[in-house]
């Protein structure tokens, strides 16, 4: 019977810094649940999904079916670049192989006539 309010001593609605110190009795502190963050599995908890569910991005080239991307349509190519001038990853933008590699040559175009710039001043 200990046990079993032992377990739910994290529950109790006691504010975070108030918990007891003893080892074992915090949050993310169980058997596989890897460490103090808690994070088991990709997903954030031990139960794989955790909070959120993460749609699968789509290529928003091939949405719209862009086949040509114009190297002069700024707009368009600032929405790929990070804010310090870095090309940002297919698996952050969510767009298709093909149109990366178009897109990653029309911005390095854009920056060789200047119409984007190469890094920002910091």
């Amino acid at each position: 019977m200990p046990e079993e309010t032992q377990a739910k001593a994290p529950d109790s609605g006691a504010p975070q810094g108030q918990q007891s110190s003893g080892q074992g009795s915090g949050p993310g502190s169980g058997p596989g649940t890897g460490g103090p963050r808690g994070a088991g599995r990709p997903g954030g908890g031990p139960g794989g999904r955790g909070k959120f569910f993460r749609r699968k991005k789509v290529c928003k080239f091939c949405t719209e079916k862009i086949d040509a991307i114009p190297y002069r349509d700024v707009r368009l190519l600032q929405q790929f670049v990070a804010e310090r001038g870095k090309i940002v990853p297919r698996r952050l933008t969510g767009v298709c192989t093909t149109h990366q590699r178009r897109l990653t040559r029309a911005i390095k175009q854009a920056r060789n006539i200047a119409l984007l710039p190469f890094a920002t001043r910091h």
